[in-house]
């Protein structure tokens, strides 16, 4: 059984419909990279996975447990699947442990004495372990995004989801978040990315999906979709992207 299962996902705002009957098998393991064009589905997908958005038709099953934003344990599901942003969203009064443990101590997850442990622990993986004790605005915005990275690592997720977690970042600040990606992939963490980062989605990825008009389009390995592209909407998108 699939780690997570969309089945026939559809999702309007009002008139518009942006999801036209989605489906989509995610792997424990697996490293699966969304792309297409803005307006395709993409963030609206991801949002559905983590019951941020209402569905309209469908079902998300998420290791054989249905998500739904009107589930009685929702709260509880979504500290399973961890979402990152284009923005930060850190808060500025808390220094980096606070930031990285307030959801941990808030759930239950962790005693307060144990914060330092917890925040040095997904700090070092990301690199920030000597900014523990500094504030959001000391840091660049790469840092700032790594420090939202190990947040999410800080509540041991089954699955992370990643919305253009680059797309705000000045071009030299990019490749660092994107090294701390390539380290989780390594360690094993089942992800789900939204990026306009194709060096990342042919090199890293074990599986891309591309999106167009609210549909999953065409699926495969990265080898087989960057190089036999089976549809003209596919080459259009790779050869713009180039």
């Amino acid at each position: 059984m699939a780690l997570v299962e969309i089945k026939n996902l559809r999702k309007n705002f009002g008139a518009l419909e942006v999801l036209k009957g989605v489906s989509l098998d995610i792997n424990k393991g697996e490293i699966v990279t969304i792309i297409g064009k803005s307006g395709s589905g993409k963030s609206t997908l991801l949002r559905c996975i983590n019951a941020l958005e209402t569905i309209n038709e469908g079902e998300i099953r998420i290791g054989g447990k249905r998500m739904a934003t009107d589930m009685p344990d929702l709260r509880e599901m979504r500290q399973k699947v961890g979402i990152v942003f284009q923005a930060f969203n850190l808060f500025p009064h808390m220094n980096i442990e606070r930031n990285v443990t307030l959801a941990p101590v808030l759930t239950g997850k962790i005693s307060k004495k144990e914060t330092r442990t917890l925040a040095l622990d997904v700090l070092s993986r990301v690199g920030l372990a000597d900014k523990v004790d500094a504030y959001p605005e000391q840091l660049s915005g790469g840092q700032q995004q790594r420090v939202a990275i190990a947040r999410c690592l800080a509540m041991s997720p089954q699955l992370m989801l990643f919305d253009e977690v680059t797309s705000a970042l000045d071009p030299e600040l990019v490749g660092e978040v994107l090294k701390v990606m390539e380290d989780m992939a390594r360690q094993g963490m089942t992800m789900v990315l939204v990026t306009h980062e194709m060096g990342f989605a042919r090199n890293v990825a074990t599986k891309l999906v591309f999106m167009h008009q609210g549909r999953v389009w065409e699926q495969g390995t990265p080898k087989d979709l960057f190089e036999n592209p089976q549809t003209p909407e596919l080459r259009s998108f790779i050869g713009a992207a180039a």
